[in-house]
């Protein structure tokens, strides 16, 4: 689960992790309030407006409307409302959100950290996750800060720390100082920095994060170590044990397909497709969705139904495959182990006609428990639901209803 920008700001300073200052605004003039108690608070006169959206690149992306960038400078009270118009409301473009973009429901107003001091305020790249080859937390780092972390690796790999924590003994002390050593600091903003990844480690381990990532982590001009930017990744296997966090879910950053699924206990992601697949089991899925390609489709979607598909899940499932203006055509592929095939086509034959209107070809592949009973449901049903036993049948029976 993604939380934006605000939120896991929030959540790092619970657990002492320095962070910029700022309040959350929907509307222009919440903004100007929260400017004017920023600067009673920091005594900051200039004033960041953040988009808050679940997409990095907010500062080089554009609102459509306005063409205003996701993240401007105020550099007096009076500029705050203005700014902040031309952000809320419109539909910001980064290069993580893809053409469509994303609308912007709320701004951060934050203090402006860059001030001058005895020393150049200076930025890093510092992100915390899971390396999954080696099963183990590891720490990245880097004195590129502000920059994509991809770009950094492709162009100076030489330039990314990575220090790997042995789960069983946590992350101890010398490690925290090679990696603030390694980033070339010292005296007080090196003491600094080691406090800082103490403090969003302790975050990360008690959140149940998949990722923390801080860019830029800045170095003042007089040596603190600020949270400038936080991109949080919440482990949804975990959330169970965090009920405050689960309440940190904005379900209008995320497609309203996926929303609907979730409801219905269904695993969908939506892809660029022409073929709507329902499957009951993931690796049965990726299979499926290899078919489809093989046939000369491509898939629409990821659906998962699990293993105790019935008459309503099936319907919730024909429903959101349906939603996609982009499907030619819908291949429901269940192999029957746990649930009995003829449970399925009745299902399948039950949603159908609740539906109704259905001008698509639908391709139903049952394999397992009571196959050919399913089969013949589906045969006898009426409808214009076609059945197939073998998986190439299958294939065929899509490509034959794409041409």
């Amino acid at each position: 689960m993604n939380i934006h920008e605000y939120q896991a700001k929030e959540l790092l300073k619970k657990y002492g992790v320095k962070i910029q200052e700022g309040i959350v605004a929907d509307t222009p003039d919440e903004a100007t309030s929260a400017a004017k108690t920023l600067n009673e608070q920091t005594g900051t006169s200039w004033y960041v407006v953040k988009a808050q959206i679940h997409a990095g690149g907010r500062g080089k992306g554009k609102v459509q409307e306005t063409r205003s960038n996701g993240v401007v400078l105020a550099k007096s009270l009076e500029e705050v409302a203005p700014k902040a118009e031309a952000i809320l409301g419109g539909t910001l473009v980064t290069h993580q959100t893809g053409a469509e973009g994303k609308k912007v429901n709320k701004v951060l107003i934050a203090q402006d950290v860059y001030y001058p001091g005895d020393s150049e305020p200076k930025e890093y790249y510092l992100s915390i996750l899971l390396d999954r080859a080696k099963g183990c937390n590891v720490i990245m780092a880097s004195t590129e800060g502000g920059m994509d972390i991809e770009t950094v690796a492709e162009e100076t790999p030489e330039k990314i720390i990575k220090e790997w924590i042995d789960p069983r003994v946590g992350l101890q002390g010398f490690q925290a100082r090679k990696v603030a050593f390694k980033l070339g600091l010292e005296g007080q903003a090196f003491k600094e920095m080691v406090k800082f990844i103490y403090s969003l480690y302790k975050a990360y381990e008690d959140s149940d994060a998949s990722q923390f990532e801080i860019n830029p982590v800045l170095k003042t001009s007089d040596n603190q170590i600020l949270a400038v930017d936080a991109k949080v990744n919440l482990d949804d296997n975990g959330l169970f044990r965090h009920k405050d966090l689960v309440e940190l879910r904005d379900i209008t950053e995320e497609d309203p397909s996926e929303v609907e699924a979730g409801k219905y206990g269904l695993s969908y992601v939506k892809l660029d497709g022409n073929v709507g697949c329902m499957v009951n089991g993931a690796g049965l899925a990726m299979a499926t969705m290899d078919i489809i390609k093989l046939s000369g489709g491509e898939p629409a979607n990821f659906l998962d139904v699990g293993g105790t598909a019935n008459a309503e899940t099936v319907e919730a499932g024909f429903r959101i495959i349906m939603k996609d203006p982009n499907v030619k055509a819908i291949l429901i592929n269940i192999f029957g182990g746990i649930v009995r095939c003829d449970r399925v086509a009745n299902g399948v034959v039950e949603a159908y006609k609740k539906i109704g209107n259905i001008d698509i070809p639908i391709i139903v592949r049952l394999q397992g428990t009571n196959a050919e009973e399913a089969a013949k449901i589906i045969d006898e049903s009426g409808l214009a639901v076609q059945s197939a036993i073998m998986l190439k049948d299958a294939a065929n029976r899509v490509q034959d209803a794409l041409s």
